[in-house]
């Protein structure tokens, strides 16, 4: 039976009192063909809201063919992108979908033209101080239709749809609960917040701090933001104007990045728990957030520090990784035939056994290997200068080089002091086909002799390997027939001499 998918809905409106203008001299832009800077955009002072009717101040096609990212290039350089469908530059007067900024990435929605037509957006962008769309065109779209549809002054209805609504409670969920997480961190433990990330859905997010928590300190922490979310303190946001001197914070905050041209400052404050800078999209209450801290952290080392990643999920987020984690418990007990609080000694046990089961496999191997080389040794002509011998194995073995290596290993000791000799071992699994592989291993007393019959089975048998010393490994692909193979085998043994 398949577990319930639970749920979690925000609350139905914002309150009034959640988007707040303590300047005196700032308002909302009202001028349809002037865009609201990013920090009083219609997300910003209301993050429940879906749907939104405004005008298009300007769009033209992007100079880019995929949509620019934030994000830091990793040391190996990623691969050439394969070419896309162009996009769309569209700013409009007004927007609910959040532009990517502080730390939170950014909402996706469907723009309506005056003539009906659903345009795509994927991503948005602040430039400078503004909100920038970037839409895709559909297959059946052009991008001239696009120029004409946003042309300046044109109307058009903005929304989230279900994808971006689900995106933005995600993702206001996780922004809240990570300020309330930093918060109850300083004041509580003194332990400041030296970066974080919401990551992605379903992934934790994290918080980066100094040093690590005991067992004891997370479930403190646990408790204590999960008091104040059963309280449902209220969250507010205080917006003024910015300041030329007010362009950077201390504290958890990434600051007002130097590019930005809005001229706002914004402030999110917890109701009795904490004031930080932030742009984002946040939860107008801390009810129904359910905080859990995952009981473990990571360690990070640097050049010149070290710190500690703690992680955490709430919301829709939290839901899916209950759900997630009651799947697959369910289905590890079911295998382990077992109930779910026995499952981790099941797997111990199983655990276990495996190893002894392994332990004995290589105690047999190696008796194996003995005997074979015992077996080798006894057919070796007496009397003669030199031992050469070639030996085919049938062996579904995972590791066929390995075990061939422990008989030479034992040869090796059974061979009189100052007895040449030279060891042709390969090894073919049960069940050949075209693409099957013969493990080949070449082991002698003279390096020189080596290399030669190595290059012998390399040039008749096309044999692909290398060595070094008095070892040469190979592999033959195909079907290996002792009747053909082994035969060519035999003929470049003949010819070797001592």
């Amino acid at each position: 039976m398949a577990a319930a998918t639970a749920t979690l809905s925000p609350p139905r409106a914002t309150p009034p009192t959640y988007h707040r203008i303590v300047s005196p001299t700032l308002a909302v832009p009202t001028d349809p063909l002037q865009p609201v800077p990013v920090g009083l955009l219609a997300c910003q002072r209301d993050p429940l809201l879906n749907e939104l009717a405004t005008t298009a101040v300007s769009c033209r096609e992007s100079q880019s063919p995929t949509v620019p990212s934030n994000a830091r290039e990793g040391k190996k350089k990623k691969a050439a992108q394969a070419p896309s469908a162009p996009l769309v530059e569209v700013i409009l007067h007004d927007t609910i979908i959040f532009p990517e900024g502080g730390g939170q990435p950014s909402d996706v929605g469907i723009l309506t033209s005056a003539d009906g037509e659903l345009w795509d957006v994927v991503e948005a962008k602040r430039h400078g101080g503004h909100a920038v769309h970037y839409v895709r065109p559909k297959p059946d779209q052009s991008v001239d239709q696009a120029l004409k549809a946003f042309s300046p002054g044109a109307l058009v209805g903005v929304s989230l749809g279900e994808e971006g609504s689900k995106r933005r409670l995600d993702h206001a969920s996780m922004h809240t609960s990570q300020h309330l997480l930093s918060a109850v961190l300083e004041h509580k433990l003194d332990i400041p917040t030296l970066a974080w990330s919401i990551t992605s859905h379903p992934s934790p997010g994290y918080v980066e701090i100094p040093r690590g928590l005991s067992a004891e300190e997370i479930a403190f922490v646990q408790e204590e933001c999960n008091k104040l979310v059963f309280e449902g303190r209220s969250v507010h946001v205080e917006v003024e104007e910015l300041d030329a001197e007010s362009h950077a914070y201390t504290g958890p905050s990434v600051g007002i990045p130097q590019d930005y041209t809005g001229g706002v400052k914004r402030t999110v404050v917890i109701d009795g728990i904490d004031r930080n800078p932030c742009c984002g999209t946040h939860a107008p209450t801390l009810h129904n957030l359910q905080l859990f801290v995952l009981p473990h952290t990571e360690t990070l080392s640097r050049s010149t520090a070290s710190s500690v990643r703690l992680y955490f999920l709430s919301g829709p987020r939290l839901l899916a990784h209950l759900t997630s984690s009651h799947t697959l418990l369910t289905a590890t007990a079911g295998i382990m035939s077992c109930g779910a609080p026995s499952v981790p000694e099941r797997v111990q046990q199983v655990v276990d056994e495996r190893k002894k089961a392994t332990k004995r496999v290589e105690d047999l191997e190696a008796e194996l290997a003995a005997s074979v080389a015992t077996e080798l040794a006894a057919t070796a002509p007496k009397g003669s200068e030199g031992i050469v011998l070639h030996k085919h194995r049938t062996d579904d073995n995972t590791n066929a080089l390995g075990f061939l290596s422990s008989i030479t290993t034992a040869f090796s000791a059974k061979v009189k002091e100052g007895v040449p000799f030279l060891l042709v071992l390969s090894s073919s699994p049960s069940a050949q086909t075209g693409t099957s592989t013969t493990v080949v291993l070449i082991f002698g007393s003279d390096d020189k002799k080596v290399k030669e019959v190595g290059d012998e089975m390399k040039a008749k048998l096309n044999v692909k390997g290398g060595g070094k010393g008095s070892r040469w490994s190979g592999k033959f692909t195909g079907v290996w027939k002792e009747a053909k193979e082994g035969e060519a085998v035999a003929r470049i043994l003949e010819s070797l001499q001592f």
